[in-house]
């Protein structure tokens, strides 16, 4: 009896290896084909996955080259604007420093006439 479930075993696996290399009834193609075709997929996927990321990449790179173009006109307008500030600053420190001497010029001049 053993043998006969043995038998009966084998004759199921051997039944199911075959059917598994016939064509596929929805589709009409073999294990092999389908194997073939999904490697091909594959190749294809990678390839577009690759281009994308150049793509996106390059994309980046032109985005940050624009951002640091813009950082750097900015450095140049806020130095452009501090030197100006710089130079108001020191003509009004100059002024005001001529006015103090000026006037303790004025002062001791009317300290020693009296």
């Amino acid at each position: 009896m053993n043998k006969l479930f043995v038998a009966l075993g084998l004759a199921a696996t051997v039944a199911l290896v075959g059917c598994n290399k016939e064509k596929a009834p929805e589709t009409g193609a073999t294990t092999g084909e389908h194997i073939e075709n999904a490697a091909n997929q594959a190749g294809h996927d990678m390839k577009n996955a690759a281009q994308d990321a150049a793509t996106a990449t390059a994309t980046a790179a032109d985005h940050a080259a624009t951002a640091t173009t813009n950082a750097a006109d900015a450095t140049a307008t806020a130095v452009d604007h501090a030197a100006d500030a710089t130079v108001t600053a020191a003509k009004d420190a100059t002024a005001a420093t001529a006015g103090a001497v000026e006037k303790g010029a004025a002062n001791v001049k009317e300290a020693a006439n009296k």
